[in-house]
Order: structure tokens, then C-alpha cells, then sequence
């Protein structure tokens, strides 16, 4: 176990220990605010379990289940409990097919009945089609049809199906969305399977709750209900940090559930725990209570922090503006780090979407032409810098040219002898002279890093043509078929020839096609910056991004207008803007609204700074937009800031 196990027990890890050692299993709900150190508080739990029950559950060959959202946080907890067997910790994608796997013929039964749906909703589709449908659409519908006619014929030839990223029910492969809907429908109508959760795993945590999906949890309470007083489901999260829109959120407590409230922040100082406090007042109404303390002379002493917001015009110099509240705040405090870029500086700059960061670390074009009516799987795989026609800059020829201008010879040749087909083994057969070949290479890989310079007007398309007209390196076959079919000029321009090759992982073709005509034609200097902010060097984070992170500088960025989010509004939160009917139709019908989504997003945000906060607003209306927030009364009236106010600050 870690040095988790050895902080200081809160009220609330006394009560749930409370509970845990009962003769009577109990369920519960745990709602521990930002920085309140829920992670601990499992851990803790986890602890207590395999202290009073340990020899009990080996004997019964029995394990202690914690559930969570990501690898990441999987490690974490695993690194925490010590490795111990006694422990499962996984995924909940990785846990629910463990779950299902040894259930074939169910499994197949649930694919087929999919796929028949599916098809169904097809048909019908094609069925309403009415005359202004584009051809485009009916032509898709009609592929989508062939295709899943195709795999039925076929689908009793699967022997055994498995999970991966992407479905394939032909090749009997299951993706994410199939294992999250199939399993918990299983769990709920095989009264076997919950029986087998139950005996396996008699205590269940389910950490970051808010974020799992209404069906996981619906399937783990009909576990807890199977087996009342025998079971124990414990939830730990908080609703206020729910912003996935799949998640369940806030958790109903079932008959004999307990819930634990953790109001404690160890993280934000005094001045950030009164504007998250501010926050959250119009949500659940928790106030956290305490705030970062530091030890001065054995005595601890609570960290007062800053936290101002800056209201600016929403022109064409935000970034200008931006850098200036850096520059504002780095000679106020005598803090270099504000205007530092570098990781060490420990500054986070959080943007409503990654377009905004896009703009301005160079990469607009490239942004654009993989989220601008891409498909769902592209702009994912984009955002993640694991989407394919990427891979040959990411992998290869940005490193090799960056090995190049630096002088780093030795990762020249590493990188040219694992993927340039000129020194592969049948190709050095009929060469007479290394030497010369190796000037040739060189040569080449001069070109290249010209071509990918800083000052270059080249295209991706040109770079790619180049790299396969010389055999620098081995293109996949899906972009040597898109760079054959586009003729010189702008392949934006140009009516994409799908490929022979599948070039989507979610079946939509054409969107992919003109994803990636527009990816050639994008200035192939854009992938610095993009390189930059995938590989977390740049200050820059989405706001959806950051949950669970913190740092001691945080610059939060409003901008509606840049960010261009439905489903968020800052104006709306902050009283700027009226709602719209719908908003109003929402709150009456006591339906989730932009303003509970955004002041979430808000409440995360801000809750990220362990010293300074600063909140940057861009508005049209500044001098109406500042009298709004000062009567609200979110920030205290004199950290708030106009542009003529820093101004006025700095001649000062």
C-alpha cells in the first residue's frame, strides 16, 4: 500500500469503515468534491476490506472489484493496493467483457439480434426516404444494407468472438460500444451472469460514478438487489464532475443505500475554494470546506492563493489579449512561469475545444479538415494523434527531420534503417555502392526537412509525394491510393476516389474520403504545432481534458464565440445571454440544461489550481459584462479586471 493509507482519516472514511465492517452487507454512494481526496478514501477502503476479510475471500476464491474510467486511473489504484491478487482492478470495458467473454453462444445470440435491429432501421429508413434526400444518403444507406445483409449470411460461421477497438461482426470482433450495451443487457436478463458478479466479487467499487453510463449502473444495482445484505456496491464520485454527457451523474439510492458526503478540499487555496464554492452554490449546494494548507515552522497554515478574472473584447486580438493578462500576471506576482510555455512552469491554459488551441499553435488548417463534418472515429483519433494517414509524420519523417536539423546523425540512420525501403535486404542485393546510396539518402533527407521547415509553403500532399517518389519511407496503401488518384494542385478541390482499401473504422467512407482530401492539401508546417499539443509540450488542455489533473498556475478561457459548443454556454451560466426556449423548456421539465452542463465544466476547471487561478472572458459587451459578474459575485469586485484596467495597472 502507499503513503495514501497513512494520511489522515475524515469523517467520511470513518464512516464508510463503519459500514464496511458490518455483519450486514451495504450499498453506499460517496460524493467527494475536487480535491477532496476521493482516490484516498477508496484506497482506504480497499485497505480495510483486505485487512478484516482478506483470508476470508482467498479461501472462497473470491476478489474485491474497483472499477474505473481509464488506464490511467487503473494504474494508479493498482500501484496503490500493492499489486495485491487479492484486489481486481480494471476498466469497466475490460471488466464487463472478462464478464461475458466465456459466454459465447449468448453473445452470439445478442450480435445477431443487433444486426437484425440494425438492418431493420435501415430498411425503414430507406422506406421514408423522401424526394429532397440527396443521392449521397440513399446511396449510403443502400451500401450500409448490402454490407450487414452480407455479414448475416455469414454470421453463424463465427466460432468465437473478442473484443478490440472497432467492431467487425464478420471477423466475430466486438468494439467499445458493443461491450458497454451488450453486457449490462445481459447481466439484467441472466439472472446466472449477476450471480456470478456477485459470488466473485461480494464487494464492488465503482470509482469516477459519475462518469459511468445509466445501463452499467442500472446492471450492477440489479446485482446489489439480487443479493441484499450479502453485497456490497459502493459509487465514488461527484455529480458536480460529471461532464461526459453518457454519464448517469447524480446516483438514486435504493432502499437501505447509505450516502457519504466528503466536503474536504486538500487542493485549491483559500481564494480558489470561495470561487468554486461560488460555483457549485447554484448546483448541488455542497460547500467543501477546509482548503490547502502548507507547514511553516511544524505549524500549518492555509494557503491564500490568487484568483482574478479578466474581461476582455471579443476581437480579432484575443491571443494578443491573452498573452498581455500573461504578461500582467507574471509582473503582479513576480512569476516568470505565467509567460512560460515549458511543462516546469506548471501553467495550464484551459480551452473550451481543441479548435482554440489549434488557432493558436499553428495547426487551424489541419484541425479543420479532420473535425469539419469528419466522421466521429476520425475526430477521435485525431484528437488522440492515433488517426492513420498521420502516422508516416508522427512516426517517421517528423523525427527525421527534426534528427536531421539538430545534427543527431546516429537517429538518422536508426530511423532510415527501420523504415526506408532503399536499405531493406532485397533492395541492398543489386547495390554495387553503400557509399553512394548513403549520399543519396542524405541528400534526400536534406529535401525532406526543407520541405517540413518552419518557412515551407509545402503541402502534406507534396511531402508524401516526394518521401514515396525517392523510397524514403513505406506509405500504407490507403494513402498511396489517395495520393495516385488527386492530380497536382489543390486536393481540397478535388472529388476524392475512394481507395480499394477499407479507410474507416466506423463504415463512413465519404466522410473520410473528404476528411482526407482536405488533410493533403493542409500546409504540412501545421504538424509542428499539432505534434506539439497531442504530446501534452504546449500550456494549452480542453476543458473536458483536464479532470483529475492539477496545476499551481490555471488560465481558464471563456469564449462562446470561439468555441462554437452547443452544448456549453458561458454566457448563459454568467447572465450575458437569454436562454433560449428550449433552455427554459428544459429547466421547467427538470431536464439536464446548458447551464448545469456548463457550470459543471466551470466548477472542474477552476478546481484544477493548487496556488493561482486566473479566468480570462471574452464578451462583446465588456462594460455590461463586468457589472453582471460583479453583482454576481462569483470572484471578489477587486479581482476583477478590464483590458483599460490592466493597463491603467501597468503605468501604475
Amino acid at each position: 500500500m502507499t503513503r495514501r493509507i497513512d494520511s489522515p482519516d475524515t469523517d467520511a472514511d470513518i464512516e464508510l469503515r463503519g459500514y464496511l465492517g458490518s455483519d450486514t452487507r451495504t450499498s453506499f454512494v460517496m460524493v467527494a468534491g475536487a480535491g477532496s481526496g476521493k482516490t484516498t478514501s477508496l484506497i482506504k477502503a480497499l485497505a480495510h476490506i483486505g485487512g478484516k476479510f482478506g483470508a476470508e475471500l482467498r479461501r472462497c476464491h473470491q476478489q474485491v472489484a474497483c472499477i474505473t474510467y481509464t488506464e490511467i486511473a487503473v494504474k494508479e489504484i493498482w500501484g496503490d493496493v500493492g499489486n495485491n491478487p487479492l484486489f481486481h482492478v480494471s476498466t469497466i470495458h475490460s471488466f464487463l467483457w472478462a464478464l461475458a467473454k466465456p459466454f459465447q453462444k449468448d453473445i452470439a445470440i445478442w450480435v445477431k439480434q443487433r444486426m437484425e435491429a440494425k438492418l431493420t432501421e435501415l430498411r425503414e429508413e430507406r422506406k421514408n426516404f423522401g424526394p429532397r434526400i440527396h443521392q449521397k444518403t440513399r446511396d449510403k444507406n443502400q451500401r450500409d444494407t448490402d454490407k450487414l445483409e452480407k455479414q448475416l449470411e455469414t454470421i453463424g460461421e463465427v466460432k468465437r468472438f473478442k473484443y478490440e477497438n472497432g467492431s467487425d461482426y464478420s471477423k466475430g470482433i466486438l468494439g467499445h460500444n458493443d461491450i458497454i450495451v451488450m453486457v449490462p443487457q445481459l447481466i439484467k436478463e441472466q439472472p446466472l451472469l449477476a450471480s456470478i458478479v456477485a459470488q466473485k466479487y461480494p464487494f464492488f467499487f465503482v470509482d469516477e460514478s459519475q462518469d459511468t453510463l445509466a445501463d452499467v449502473v442500472d446492471a450492477l444495482r440489479t446485482v446489489a438487489r439480487q443479493m441484499a445484505g450479502k453485497y456490497t456496491l459502493g459509487f465514488f464520485g461527484d455529480p458536480m464532475q460529471k461532464i461526459y454527457v453518457s454519464g448517469i451523474g447524480d446516483i438514486e439510492l435504493d432502499d437501505g443505500w447509505k450516502i457519504i458526503k466528503k466536503p474536504e478540499n486538500f487542493r485549491c487555496p483559500t481564494t480558489v475554494l470561495s470561487v468554486i464554492n461560488n460555483i457549485r452554490a447554484q448546483g448541488d449546494g455542497l460547500i467543501q470546506t477546509r482548503g490547502r494548507h502548507s507547514l511553516i515552522d511544524d505549524v500549518w497554515h492555509p494557503v491564500p492563493g490568487t484568483a482574478k478574472l479578466f474581461i476582455l473584447p471579443a476581437d480579432e486580438y484575443r491571443s494578443r489579449n491573452l498573452d498581455l493578462v500573461r504578461t500582467w500576471l507574471a509582473d503582479t506576482y513576480g512569476d516568470a512561469h505565467w509567460t512560460s510555455d515549458s511543462r516546469e512552469a506548471d501553467v495550464r491554459i484551459l480551452v473550451i475545444v481543441h479548435r482554440m488551441a489549434a488557432e493558436r499553435l499553428g495547426f487551424p488548417d489541419l484541425y479543420s479538415a479532420f473535425n469539419d463534418g469528419a466522421s466521429e472515429s476520425f475526430k477521435a483519433s485525431f484528437s488522440e494523434g492515433t488517426a492513420w494517414p498521420l502516422k508516416p509524420f508522427l512516426d517517421v519523417l517528423q523525427p527525421l527531420s527534426l534528427a536531421l536539423t539538430q545534427n543527431r546523425q546516429f537517429d538518422v540512420m536508426k530511423l532510415l534503417r527501420s523504415h526506408c525501403p532503399r536499405l531493406g535486404k532485397d533492395s541492398l542485393k543489386g547495390v554495387d555502392n553503400i557509399s553512394e546510396l548513403l549520399m543519396s539518402l542524405k541528400d534526400d533527407v536534406r529535401k525532406l526537412a526543407e520541405l517540413m521547415s518552419d518557412t515551407s509553403n509545402a503541402s502534406i500532399m507534396d511531402v508524401l509525394r516526394f518521401t514515396d517518389r525517392v523510397r524514403l519511407i513505406k506509405l500504407d496503401e490507403r494513402l498511396k491510393d489517395f495520393i495516385a488518384e488527386v492530380p497536382a494542385g489543390n486536393p481540397k478541390d478535388t472529388a476524392p476516389a475512394l481507395p480499394a482499401g477499407p479507410v474507416s473504422e466506423d463504415g463512413d467512407e465519404d466522410k473520410t474520403a473528404t476528411a482526407i482530401a482536405a488533410y493533403l492539401a493542409c500546409p504540412v508546417k501545421q504538424l509542428w504545432g499539432y505534434n506539439t499539443y497531442i504530446n501534452d509540450q504546449s500550456p494549452y488542455s480542453t476543458q473536458q481534458g483536464i479532470k483529475g489533473a492539477e496545476f499551481e498556475r490555471v488560465l481558464v478561457v471563456l469564449d462562446d464565440e470561439e468555441g462554437r459548443h452547443f452544448q456549453f454556454s458561458y454566457d448563459k451560466l454568467l447572465g450575458l445571454k437569454e436562454p433560449s426556449k428550449t433552455d427554459v423548456d428544459n429547466q421547467n421539465q427538470s431536464k439536464e440544461t446548458v447551464f448545469d452542463r456548463t457550470r459543471r465544466l466551470f466548477y472542474v476547471c477552476c478546481s484544477r489550481a493548487t496556488k493561482d487561478l486566473a479566468v480570462v472572458l471574452y464578451s462583446d459587451n465588456v462594460e455590461f459584462a463586468a457589472a453582471q459578474l460583479k453583482a454576481a459575485a462569483l470572484f471578489q469586485t477587486e479581482d476583477i479586471y478590464t483590458l483599460d484596467e490592466i493597463f491603467l495597472d501597468k503605468a501604475d
